[in-house]
């Protein structure tokens, strides 16, 4: 039996003067990739300081922080669809300060991800 995806409160990291916290619609499934993903970053570091506590090439070390990277960003734009597809879609409909909230928040992260 599958279950209905709940809304997960997370705190928000970010500084912009918002202390409430922010709810994410991430399908179960969706959750268990983000997270396998993410452990697999996890275990890139851990391969990258024992990289660079063995002085391996640096030509080396930058290639996989350069894979790291990207991975990364992989996991930052399906979170940012995710938003965009739920939070964003869902507070436009309902109009008014949310929405316009919502936008601006969508259009800061992507400026963050732009400039990174």
């Amino acid at each position: 039996m599958s279950e209905t995806p709940q809304p997960e409160a997370v705190a928000s990291d970010a500084d912009d003067g918002h202390a409430e916290h922010q709810h994410s619609y991430i399908a179960n499934d969706t959750k268990t990739d983000y997270l396998k993903r993410l452990r697999r970053i996890e275990g890139q570091a851990r391969g990258l300081q024992r990289m660079v506590e063995d002085e391996k090439y640096c030509i080396d070390i930058l290639t996989q922080i350069a894979a790291m990277t990207k991975a990364l960003e992989a996991v930052a734009l399906g979170l940012l669809d995710e938003h965009m597809a739920h939070c964003v879609v869902d507070a436009v409909a309902a109009g008014g300060d949310e929405a316009q909230l919502k936008l601006k928040e969508a259009s800061d992260a992507i400026a963050r991800l732009v400039r990174s």
